[in-house]
C-alpha cells in the first residue's frame, strides 16, 4: 500500500471502528487525521505511521498550532530538538514561544564534537540500525542558563530515542521539564521518564484479527 495519499488532508469528522484495514483515525484539537497502518516484521503487529516531513503544509500547520499551544502552557525558556523529524517541529515551537533559536541534537558527528556528549540511538522503525546522538559542545552555554527545557520529537514509541536525548542532556548537566511530540505510540514508553510526555494524540499497537487489525491490550 502506498502512503503517498496520507497526511495530505484532514479527515472527515467521524470516527472509524475496528477491525481496521489500512488506516487508523486520530483526533487532535478540533481535527481528525488518518494514519496508515504499517505491519511490523513479525507480521502479527502493526503501528500507525506519521512522517511529518511528508505531510502537507495544511496538516503541518494544524499539528504545529496544536503543539505550540501545549508548549506555551509549559512556559519553556529553551527548546531542544531531536533528529531528524523532531527538528522542524522544534524550530516551529521555538518561534511560537517567541524564542530567538532552539538547540538541535544531531546524528551527524563533526570532528570537534565530544564523544562524552553523545548516546546510542535507535527507533521502532529502524530497530537494527543504531546511530549515535550528539550535542555540539558549542551549544552548552545555552543549556546551562536555561531553567525550563522542553525536548521535542515527532513520535515517542518505545521511548528509546527520547531516553537517548535525556542522557545527552544529562551529560551536559541539565534535564528537561517536559517532552513534546506529535504522537505517543503504544504504552511501551510509559514509566520511563520523570517528566511529562505530552502529545497531540496517542495511537496504540495493533494485532491481527479476523478482518483486519484491532487495538492490542497492554504494551
Amino acid at each position: 500500500m502506498s502512503t503517498l495519499p496520507f497526511w495530505q488532508n484532514l479527515a472527515p469528522d467521524e470516527d472509524l471502528s475496528a477491525p481496521y484495514t489500512d488506516r487508523f483515525r486520530v483526533r487532535f484539537a478540533t481535527h481528525r487525521l488518518d494514519l496508515p497502518l504499517r505491519v511490523l516484521p513479525d507480521d502479527q503487529q502493526a503501528v500507525s505511521s506519521l512522517l511529518v516531513n511528508q505531510a502537507s503544509f495544511r496538516v503541518m500547520d494544524a499539528l504545529s498550532e496544536n503543539l505550540a499551544e501545549i508548549a506555551r502552557s509549559l512556559a519553556p525558556d529553551l527548546i531542544v530538538g531531536m533528529p531528524t523529524l523532531g527538528l522542524v517541529l522544534a524550530a516551529t515551537i521555538a518561534r511560537a514561544c517567541r524564542h530567538e533559536r532552539y538547540v538541535p541534537l544531531s546524528t551527524s558527528r563533526k570532528f570537534w564534537y565530544d564523544e562524552r556528549l553523545s548516546a546510542p540511538l535507535s527507533s521502532i522503525t529502524s530497530p537494527d540500525k543504531t546511530k549515535r546522538l550528539y550535542l555540539d559542545p558549542n551549544l552548552l552555554p545555552l543549556l546551562q542558563v536555561a531553567k525550563r527545557i522542553v525536548i521535542v520529537d515527532d513520535v515517542v514509541s518505545t521511548g528509546v530515542s527520547l531516553e537517548a536525548g535525556v542522557r545527552v542532556l544529562a551529560e551536559a548537566g541539565v534535564s528537561p521539564c517536559a517532552a513534546l511530540c506529535v504522537m505517543t505510540q503504544s504504552e511501551c514508553w510509559q514509566g520511563k521518564f520523570s517528566f511529562p510526555v505530552m502529545s497531540c494524540f496517542s495511537s496504540p499497537l495493533f494485532q491481527r484479527s479476523q478482518g483486519g487489525w484491532v487495538e492490542q491490550d497492554g504494551p
